[in-house]
């Protein structure tokens, strides 16, 4: 039976809750181990219905079965690895919403952390933004009621409300000796996911910041407006997904093929040989082969990791900047009925062109430039990645922690994209060894290795 689903890649998991299912046993012809396991796992869901029973009869105070049921799922999907989780009706609701590209709330990307919940990315332009808040920030408090405890779902449910109220933050943020408490007034979030600027006269700077359903239109009319209005002078285009946490595969995917004539954008491989599938470009380069700088960082998660994989691989562009997140794995959205939210699983790992897989490693980029960093922000610029998340999955060969993931507020201050536009320019200087950017859609090997 066909189920209908969406995949998405995104860097901070949410959600709690779960549904049991037991199936009745089917007529069907097993081997003695397959008997014997089918029979261990008949004895654990026993044994789970024995303990649900005994809360139920014997709880210091009478539990509600809806949250106990909830809790268990929870515990089962959050063991699995730092992605997977349940969404009831409500959280499935949102999750829609905001990959649509507009929400109520804070403009907030964060994940859970030892029971805190951790400032992934404030979104651009956003009351969180507006306000301060950092990327790594801690927050231990909403409202003055205490986080811990809490599940990452609670938490984004908690921050979310009507437009034009309040809520109180209080952070913990690294190198501040004393908490800060923030306040911030609710908002209608409308993530503007593609934001462009010409620099030095001659060149596209387009910004994407998150990949939600607007983002390759966005890209479309931002690379056609820049396009006119620079005119023939054009040197070429600076790609920017700094602390860019993912979103839709399907959006990675076009926003890829967008600067691509040919070849293979990213295949995912799940548990099983004939889930393999392959993405593959069509001819039509938006930017008619002009040079091409994409810049990442320690938060470019996901999504962001597929379209510089991509464009690596194919030398379609450089990659200028530091290793990105890491994370190489793929979130199938599997609705569960009506009223019954869905479950947000693991399906698959990605791998580039090249048959690499960025699990845990991330994204190595051509070119490494690390920004100059304020004093007082020296111990908080790392971001430390998907292999230092508890329970991720594993990859072969050395995994990789910690990257910069430090912007300069000012670009002027930006070594990276003033890099990038030294390479457009043609300057070259000690750093700048990697192969000019071009419209070679050649991959570094021709056939896509095996998935180990």
């Amino acid at each position: 039976m066909m189920r209908k689903t969406s995949v998405i890649l995104l860097s901070a998991a949410t959600g709690a809750a779960l549904t049991l299912f037991v199936t009745q046993p089917r007529a069907v012809f097993m081997g003695s181990s397959a008997r014997a396991a089918t029979a261990d796992t008949y004895r654990q869901l026993n044994l789970f219905g024995e303990v649900f029973e005994r809360v139920r009869s014997d709880y210091v105070e009478k539990p509600d079965d809806t949250k106990l049921i909830e809790s268990a799922i929870s515990g089962m999907l959050t063991g699995l690895d730092p992605h997977s989780s349940y969404m009831d009706a409500k959280s499935f609701r949102d999750m829609q919403v905001q990959t649509r590209g507009e929400f109520g709330g804070l403009g907030i990307e964060v994940t859970m952390e030892d029971g805190l919940i951790k400032v992934v990315s404030p979104i651009d332009d956003t009351p969180a933004s507006r306000a301060g808040v950092m990327a790594n920030d801690i927050i231990t408090n909403l409202d003055d009621e205490a986080v811990q405890g809490l599940t990452l779902n609670q938490a984004v449910e908690k921050m979310r409300g009507p437009v034009n109220t309040k809520i109180k933050l209080k952070i913990i943020r690294k190198g501040q000796d004393n908490p800060i408490d923030v306040t911030l007034v609710r908002d209608n979030i409308r993530v503007r996911s593609v934001r462009a600027r010409v620099e030095q006269d001659d060149i596209a700077y387009i910004r994407i910041t998150t990949f939600n359903e607007q983002t390759t239109e966005g890209l479309k009319r931002e690379v056609s407006s820049l396009t006119n209005q620079i005119g023939d002078k054009l040197k070429g285009f600076i790609i920017d997904l700094r602390n860019n946490p993912g979103g839709l595969l399907e959006e990675a995917v076009t926003v890829s093929d967008s600067f691509l004539e040919k070849g293979e954008i990213v295949s995912t491989r799940g548990r099983n040989a004939e889930e393999t599938q392959r993405r593959t470009a069509h001819a039509g380069d938006l930017t008619k082969g002009k040079p091409v700088i994409v810049l990442v960082n320690g938060g470019s998660a996901s999504a962001s990791e597929i379209v510089a994989g991509a464009l690596q691989d194919h030398k379609r562009a450089t990659i200028v900047g530091t290793r990105s997140f890491g994370k190489g794995s793929v979130q199938t959205i599997i609705p569960l009925g009506s009223g019954n939210g869905a479950l947000r699983l693991t399906t698959a790992r990605y791998y580039t062109p090249s048959g690499k897989s960025i699990q845990a490693k991330g994204i190595v980029p051509d070119i490494e430039v690390l920004q100059d960093v304020p004093d007082e922000l020296k111990s908080r610029t790392d971001t430390k990645g998907e292999a230092s998340l508890r329970g991720h999955l594993k990859n072969d060969g050395d995994e990789k922690t910690g990257s910069q993931s430090y912007v300069p507020p000012d670009a002027k201050d930006d070594k990276a994209l003033k890099l990038a536009g030294d390479l457009l320019h043609g300057i070259k200087n000690s750093a700048s060894a990697a192969p000019t950017p071009g419209n070679d859609n050649k991959a570094t090997t021709d056939k896509p290795k095996a998935a180990n």
